[in-house]
């Protein structure tokens, strides 16, 4: 397999963005399994921010989750590696009056530095496996602690190394997509569009033994562990009934062992020690 330097597969992803930005909202706004994930995340998140927070968000997309904190009163500094999705966001923010609460700037994960001077921030957030986009997580995660203010927060969703939806793939015979995440140590290849980059899977204890100098963990959740990846398309409108049962059952489990660990996404908080 030919070789994918860190810089490169940014360059690779960046693109893969762009060429999906003018229809990204349009091929998820309406799906039942993304509402309900975008809705996990946020509450999370704003169990950890006090009003008029500031957050610097990573990975920002077209925006959505930015207008979200923004409407209730947060101020966010937005971060995307793509000119296109950042593109989409200025156009939200022409369309949209969010009194000036937002503020945006193409960066790459690891280049998070020169940000310096926009912070120091109340959180910083990324969401949907932004952060699996890049084999230097570990440069990411020591650049962290400068940004934030003492006692400052860190809300990550990331791709764990174990899907237990994923795994339901060997009764078709899928026996290496049913462990694609496991086996992975040196990425995956993904593709949006026709760009391909790479993909990496990272469990929370890389996160957690990464930062345990200087953060304290608040919660793990995981997120599709019980209701399907929003991938199986169309089921939450196919079986309402099943989905909604499912999802009653994941939200009373979301925090307990075994199940915060093997969903499609786990999303984890962290304190900076003061």
């Amino acid at each position: 397999m030919e070789a994918v330097y860190p810089h490169m597969n940014e360059q690779h992803a960046a693109k893969a963005f762009t060429g999906q930005s003018d229809i990204f909202d349009e091929l998820y706004s309406t799906d039942t399994i993304v509402a309900y994930k975008r809705e996990r995340v946020r509450n999370h998140v704003l169990r950890y921010l006090s009003p008029g927070g500031s957050i610097l968000e990573l990975n920002c997309g077209t925006g959505e989750d930015a207008l979200f904190f923004a409407r209730q009163g947060h101020h966010v500094h937005a971060t995307d590696i793509s000119a296109g999705m950042l593109s989409q966001l200025q156009q939200k923010l022409t369309k949209y009056e969010v009194d000036g609460k937002i503020s945006f700037e193409q960066c790459s994960y690891t280049n998070l530095p020169k940000l310096e001077d926009q912070g120091p921030f109340d959180l910083i957030f990324s969401n949907f496996a932004g952060l699996n986009c890049t084999g230097e997580l570990d440069k990411v995660l020591a650049s962290l602690p400068v940004l934030l203010k003492p006692g400052g927060k860190v809300t990550l969703v990331i791709l764990p190394k174990f899907c237990l939806w994923e795994t339901l793939l060997l009764f078709k015979g899928k026996f290496r997509a049913a462990f694609r995440r496991f086996f992975s140590k040196n990425g995956r290849k993904a593709r949006v569009e026709s760009t391909f980059f790479k993909c990496w899977y990272y469990n929370p204890s890389y996160i957690t033994k990464r930062l345990e100098k200087s953060f304290e963990v608040l919660g793990i959740e995981g997120l599709c562990t019980i209701v399907p990846p929003s991938y199986i398309e169309g089921f939450a409108e196919r079986h309402p009934k099943v989905y909604n049962f499912l999802k009653r059952w994941e939200d009373k489990l979301k925090s307990h062992w075994p199940w915060k660990y093997i969903g499609d996404y786990y999303i984890i908080s962290l304190k900076k020690r003061s």
